[in-house]
């Protein structure tokens, strides 16, 4: 019920002073928990008895928050986004449920004890992190009721009472004939709500498929252990029925193409999933940043960044699978070389696209809200280089021009060039220059990198870096590099996508937020050519290329079914 995957299925809650089943035994264990904090759909808290129908066949206890930290305007509920709440903005409306499998986060939700830990709405932390987990939440339901009651805690800054939420059990934890818990099998209803619950009946699976991805370290500049990652998942989705082939490479690794076919009237285009096997970190960081799982999360290189996202790939096709056959087909395509540019890949990837009828990006959400990205800026890089005169800086300074500066005033009129409010930005990240410190410098270099929003930007500020003229006419100028990477732009064919993907969600009971970022990818050439392409569909975390890169376990299930949902719909 409870764990780092989240609750297994909806629940809701019912608060009184005098709650009854058919049992006089009280629960093994309960919590505490603040009564005005939770009310059962956004309502005022309602005397009411458990009956003995399906709904209440399982009955958990939540826990004790301590006096709550109220931001302004919370009032005494969760209103207002939160990295551990519902993730909707605002109030909650209508008979929207309240208390769901997602309120709180899975990792965290239930605690063997009572907790006197504050929700810091005005530092927006999640809910602590580091209580102990419940571990035997099933204790007593085998047909048996419990009685339930509330009483002051011998807590002094508010009033406490137990408050027990109820869950209809899934399939795979009601008992058969045996007395045995049958495991989960694929979802007879394959509704989003449905697909949902089994995954997160299958979420330890996801998790397990992860972290093997994530121990085959494969950073971009080495072939062989690129190519070794993209061997071992060919054998995953070759066990799946897809037709394996890999695009050579001869600098990095080569570039894995998997596809599916399917039968009837959806034989035609395929829907692209699009990602990468490359990450930007050297052989040999598992040693000190080893993968592992603690407080919710998936910790290790590229968990992120975007080994989580082939993994819900791998999972999702699965699923499909085992409802009786792919309802489309499906091509799969992960790079090799995405972290270093895509020079070697981008020819295929742009030939695939333009024979697919959409491609869904399995980049990272857009921070712990999970939102997906619709709009990408576009990258360029180039070079300038200054070219001077070298001398004696003691006893020919006079003969001398300075490379370096000449650079210094070129730089200080590019940075002119950005325009925050069209979304283009130019930056100079790197400069180099002279030899020894008694020389008046003849070379200097400087790399610029270069972000557009539209692509109909790019023409200008490529002409405005090479008109550049010298400052110092005994100075020479050379600019070379241009756009690698177009904008991804909120088409409509992006934003019908969009709207597809967000009414899945609704389905789910959550709420999926976009996001325009500064960051390229592959989408970004999928999306130039004019193919509808939705990117940030992979894991949820943070950290993405730093030391505490990781994923949020809790958020894997829906992420699996929403692509799922995507994969039939679009």
């Amino acid at each position: 019920m409870a764990g780092d995957c989240g609750f297994g299925y909806p629940f809701f809650s019912d608060e009184s002073e005098t709650l009854h089943a058919n049992c006089g035994r009280a629960p093994g264990f309960y919590f505490y928990f603040n009564a005005e904090l939770v009310a059962g759909y956004h309502r005022a808290t309602e005397t009411s008895a458990l009956d003995s129908g399906e709904d209440h066949e399982l009955v958990l206890a939540v826990f004790y928050l301590g006096q709550q930290q109220r931001a302004s305007g919370l009032g005494d509920r969760f209103d207002d986004e939160h990295s551990g709440h519902d993730r909707h903005v605002g109030e909650m409306a209508g008979e929207e449920w309240f208390v769901d499998g997602h309120v709180l986060d899975g990792h965290d939700a239930l605690f063997a004890g009572e907790v006197d830990h504050a929700v810091d709405q005005q530092k927006r932390e999640a809910m602590r992190q580091d209580a102990q987990d419940v571990v035997d939440v099933q204790r007593g339901f085998g047909g048996v009721g419990w009685s339930l009651g509330y009483g002051v805690g011998g807590h002094s800054s508010s009033l406490a009472r137990r408050l027990y939420c109820t869950a209809p059990l899934s399939d795979s934890m009601r008992t058969n004939k045996a007395g045995k818990a049958e495991p989960g099998k694929p979802p007879a209803d394959s509704s989003a709500r449905g697909r949902l619950q089994y995954f997160e009946e299958h979420c330890a699976e996801i998790v397990e498929t992860i972290r093997q991805l994530v121990e085959i370290e494969s950073p971009s500049d080495n072939k062989q252990a690129v190519d070794r990652i993209g061997q071992f998942l060919a054998g995953k989705f070759s066990a799946l029925g897809g037709k394996v082939q890999f695009h050579p490479a001869p600098n990095v690794g080569d570039h894995l193409q998997v596809d599916f076919g399917a039968r009837g009237p959806r034989a035609g285009k395929p829907v692209l999933l699009l990602g990468h096997i490359d990450t930007v970190y050297p052989l040999g960081t598992l040693a000190t940043m080893p993968c592992h799982v603690a407080d919710g999360r998936l910790w290790g290189p590229g968990s992120l960044d975007m080994k989580s996202g082939i993994g819900l790939v791998l999972h999702s096709i699965a699923a499909l699978r085992a409802e009786g056959g792919l309802p489309r087909a499906i091509t799969v395509l992960l790079v090799s070389d995405e972290e270093i540019g895509s020079d070697s890949s981008r020819a295929t990837t742009e030939d695939l696209a333009k024979k697919s009828a959409a491609v869904l990006v399995l980049e990272p959400a857009y921070g712990l809200q999970g939102a997906v990205k619709t709009a990408r800026k576009g990258v360029g890089e180039y070079s300038l280089k200054v070219t001077g005169v070298a001398a004696h800086s003691g006893l020919d300074f006079a003969k001398g021009q300075s490379a370096i500066l000449e650079l210094a005033r070129q730089i200080t009129q590019i940075a002119e060039f950005t325009d925050l409010k069209r979304g283009l930005t130019v930056n100079v990240g790197l400069v180099q220059g002279g030899t020894r410190v008694n020389v008046i410098p003849a070379e200097a270099t400087a790399a610029i990198d270069l972000r557009i929003a539209r692509m109909k930007d790019a023409e200008g500020i490529d002409r405005k870096l090479r008109s550049l003229k010298p400052f110092n006419s005994k100075c020479k100028l050379e600019i070379s590099g241009g756009i690698n990477r177009p904008p991804m732009e909120r088409t409509a064919g992006v934003a019908a996508l969009y709207a597809t993907a967000a009414g899945i969600a609704n389905q789910l009971r959550f709420r999926l937020e976009e996001a325009a970022v500064g960051g390229g990818s592959d989408g970004n050439f999928t999306a130039g050519l004019g193919i509808p392409t939705l990117d940030g569909l992979g894991g949820v975390g943070e950290g993405a290329h730093a030391a505490h890169e990781s994923i949020l376990i809790s958020e894997l299930a829906r992420r699996a079914a929403l692509l799922t949902e995507l994969i039939e719909s679009v």
